[in-house]
């Protein structure tokens, strides 16, 4: 992370990107995910945090370590979700900002998907989604002054399509169009709503595919960048969008070093990259 007294331009600032804003972090609960990462730049910048999600340990512990709140949350309970807000506003005053972490990386053949994998997918990504915006528009929308800035984090996989990933894409994608429908209606509030895309990334949702010979190499060549994104990378345009230096809505924003100019590896590369690694490792061995 970069030092808080410095930004983008490279001149010093003495107070945070998001000093004196109030914001909520649901998806927080597994230990330095994209949500921890999140709520940590956050607090750096000067918001007051409040991080939400299923387990109360890594909460109460990450909370302790900003300085800031935390409460039990699961996405796909409604009157939880809405209990979320109500909780945020009575600790801290209002909510200025509101992002959504939470996500099940589902791969899964379209042939071989179950009603139950389905069932929990469209739970967790497509009405839980609802829930998230809906408990925190009403609130932003309540509040005085009202308006605010909504997150949800959606993926590369919806401009970069990448095979056996159609349940967990098409609940992605269904996220990114109520973002943009939110935008639209609710705008006049001053209610900012956007999606953020990251790609293959290293975290602890991730940490046994990134564990896999070669398959890190499939990915590699298609960054112009020349690197992966990290979670440190979906922070930083979380925390943009956050602030009042943007002037941003309805748009999806892909902090992913370029990844949708050249699109995911398809199965076939994926095989070749893993196997050339083994048949490596073997001949080393």
């Amino acid at each position: 992370l970069r030092d808080r007294g410095e930004n983008i331009f490279g001149w010093e600032r003495d107070m945070g990107l998001l000093e004196g804003k109030k914001a909520v972090i649901l998806g927080a609960a597994s230990k330095d995910n994209m949500g921890q990462v999140t709520a940590r730049l956050f607090a750096a910048e000067g918001a007051e945090v409040l991080v939400a999600g299923r387990k109360e340990g890594p909460l109460s512990e990450l909370a302790s370590e900003i300085g800031g709140h935390y409460a039990l949350c699961d996405i796909t309970d409604h009157a939880q979700v809405h209990g979320l807000a109500a909780t945020a506003a009575e600790k801290m005053g209002r909510v200025d900002a509101a992002i959504n972490c939470t996500g099940w990386g589902l791969l899964a053949n379209l042939l071989e998907t179950t009603q139950e994998q389905l069932d929990q997918i469209c739970a967790l990504q497509f009405k839980g989604v609802h829930h998230f915006l809906q408990a925190f528009v009403q609130q932003m929308k309540d509040q005085d002054p009202q308006g605010g800035s909504l997150i949800s984090l959606s993926s590369a996989t919806t401009k970069a399509l990448i095979n056996n990933h159609a349940a967990y894409i098409g609940t992605k994608t269904a996220g990114e169009a109520m973002i943009r429908c939110v935008a639209n209606d609710f705008g006049q509030y001053g209610i900012k709503a956007n999606t953020v895309s990251p790609a293959f990334t290293e975290s602890p949702m991730t940490s046994d595919s990134f564990q896999v010979p070669g398959l890190v190499d499939a990915f590699m060549p298609k960054y112009p960048l020349g690197r992966l994104n990290t979670s440190e990378d979906v922070a930083e345009a979380c925390a943009w969008l956050c602030s009042d230096r943007a002037f941003v809505t309805g748009q999806n924003i892909q902090p992913n070093g370029g990844l949708t100019l050249r699109g995911n590896p398809q199965a076939v590369d994926i095989e070749a990259a893993v196997g050339a690694a083994m048949a490596k490792m073997q001949q080393d061995g």
